[in-house]
This record gives structure tokens, C-alpha cells and sequence, in this order.
């Protein structure tokens, strides 16, 4: 497997932190993919992807958002959605081609209003998000992420947790992988590897509609290639979901993953990654 090399950015006194996956020196180059993931998660969620990605010729980048992961956490105003969209618009700054955004969840509403402003990807991907979603569905999510305030005693109470809240998933033998999206503190209580903080924007329930709206407005904007990879039980992107984005984005494919929910890159990586190469060997090649 092709092994990353870890990059920095720095942006407005804040560290980014990512990882930079190169093809093998024999491989054809196809051009630059940006993997970006969705909140409360980190890079890490993308490892197996990239990976296969880089073995296919995509130059693959993996940050990690402000507040998440190795990122520096942010002041608790400088989490909108405007600085994330920043953030990338800065990121694609630094590269000699045009990318392929693909944004799961979080990362796919920061994709889409980042093109849509600056015109910077040739192509896109939405990752079980979509300008309409289900509000029981996101209500969930935020149930889930404000809960365990004070940590967990173990990984293994971390692991019961995440599945109760999937069930559909199948649960690893080990849970030593989830040191990857924990922090230990002094106290040897582990908690998520995101700011808290993050919640006060992210249940600001005028902040969200407006949010809604915007993605409205961005999707009527996008002509380049578009892919939807929902999940089959997904309880935020449903059939309405479907059909409102095709509506805004002639451009637009879906892709359903059977038998996975709203964090369908991590519920069957393979498939998922197998959608998104076969959309990507489809786009026209890169100029010379």
C-alpha cells in the first residue's frame, strides 16, 4: 500500500494538518484528488481511499479541517463554514493543476460552496450530503456528537457507543483503531479528536438554514462533472434528496452503496472507492 507523506498549511495563525499520497513512479498521472471529511471526523477516514487512489495515478491529498484531527483548533467564531471553504480555496492555491474535490458530508457542503464561489475543482463529489437533506437525519448526527462530553473510560466504551449508534456496521474485533479519531487526556479519558466548540456553530439552527439555502443557490451554479455516492440507509440523503440535486445539477450521476448509512465511505470502503474510480476514469484527461 502506498504509504503518505504528512504536509502542513498554514492559514490565519492556525497549523493544517494533512497527508500527500503520490502515485508509483510507473503509474500514469491522472491529476490531483482532495479528500475532505466530514465533521467530527479526521483524515484518517480516508486512508484506505487515498491509498487506492495514489495506486491509481490521482495525486490524493487528506486534510485534516481546522479543529479536527492534527489540525489546530480554531476560536470558537472561526468555525463557519466561510472559513472552511477559505481553507480549501487556500489549499488548491498551492497545486499546479485543477482538483477533483470530494467532500463527505461536511467536507462535500464545503466543496460545493467553494466552487461555486471560486470556481477551483474539475469535478465533484458529495458524499451522502446533498442541498436537501433529512432534518431528523441531521438531528441524529448532533445527538450523537454532543453526547459523551466527558469522554469514555476505555476505547471499548468508545466502540460500544459508535455501535449503538450504527448497528447496521459490522464492529472490528479490536477497537485499538479508534486511537486514530480519539485523544487520551492526563485524566486517561478518551475523547473525540475535534473541538467542542465546533458545536456551538453547529447547532445554530438559524446558521443551518441559511447554510441550506446557500447550497441551493451553489448547486444551480455547478456545471462541471458531478457524483452523488449516497448510502442505501442513509437517514440523511434520501430518494427527495436525489431527485432536488439531479434537478439543480444537469451534470450530476448517483451512486447507492447497499446496506450502509451516512458514513458510507467508512461502511463499505471498497465499494465505495470502486464508485468513486470508476467516476473518476470517466473524466476527460488533463491537458499537457
Amino acid at each position: 500500500m502506498t504509504t503518505p507523506t504528512p504536509l502542513t498549511y498554514r492559514r490565519a495563525g492556525l497549523t493544517l494538518a494533512g497527508d500527500y499520497w503520490t502515485a508509483p513512479p510507473a503509474t500514469p498521472p491522472r491529476g490531483t484528488a482532495i479528500l475532505l471529511h466530514g465533521a467530527g471526523q479526521t483524515r484518517y477516514s480516508w486512508h484506505h481511499t487515498a491509498a487506492r487512489l495514489a495506486e491509481h495515478g490521482w495525486t490524493t491529498l487528506t486534510p485534516d479541517a481546522r479543529g479536527h484531527g492534527d489540525s489546530d483548533w480554531a476560536h470558537p467564531h472561526d468555525y463557519t463554514i466561510d472559513h472552511l471553504v477559505d481553507d480549501l480555496v487556500h489549499i488548491t492555491g498551492t497545486l499546479n493543476d485543477t482538483p477533483v474535490l470530494i467532500g463527505a458530508s461536511m467536507g462535500g457542503i464545503t466543496a460545493l460552496l467553494a466552487h461555486a464561489d471560486h470556481p477551483i475543482a474539475r469535478a465533484l463529489v458529495l458524499v451522502d450530503i446533498a442541498p436537501q437533506i433529512n432534518p431528523a437525519g441531521a438531528a441524529r448526527i448532533l445527538d450523537f456528537m454532543t453526547r459523551h462530553r466527558d469522554g469514555f473510560a476505555t476505547l471499548n466504551e468508545a466502540a460500544a457507543a459508535i455501535a449503538a449508534y450504527n448497528p447496521h456496521r459490522t464492529r472490528p474485533a479490536t477497537p485499538h483503531g479508534l486511537r486514530k479519531n480519539l485523544r487520551q487526556h492526563r485524566d486517561g479519558r478518551w475523547h473525540w479528536h475535534w473541538d467542542p466548540q465546533l458545536l456551538q456553530f453547529i447547532n445554530d439552527t438559524a446558521a443551518l438554514t441559511h447554510l441550506t439555502t446557500r447550497m441551493d443557490t451553489a448547486a444551480q451554479q455547478i456545471t462541471i462533472p458531478t457524483l452523488l455516492i449516497r448510502g442505501e440507509l442513509s437517514d440523511i440523503v434520501n430518494h427527495d434528496s436525489v431527485e432536488h440535486l439531479l434537478h439543480h445539477i444537469p451534470t450530476a450521476h448517483t451512486a447507492t452503496v447497499t446496506n450502509t448509512a451516512h458514513m458510507v465511505a467508512g461502511d463499505d470502503n471498497d465499494i465505495f472507492t470502486n464508485h468513486l474510480i470508476d467516476f473518476l476514469n470517466h473524466l476527460l484527461p488533463l491537458p499537457r
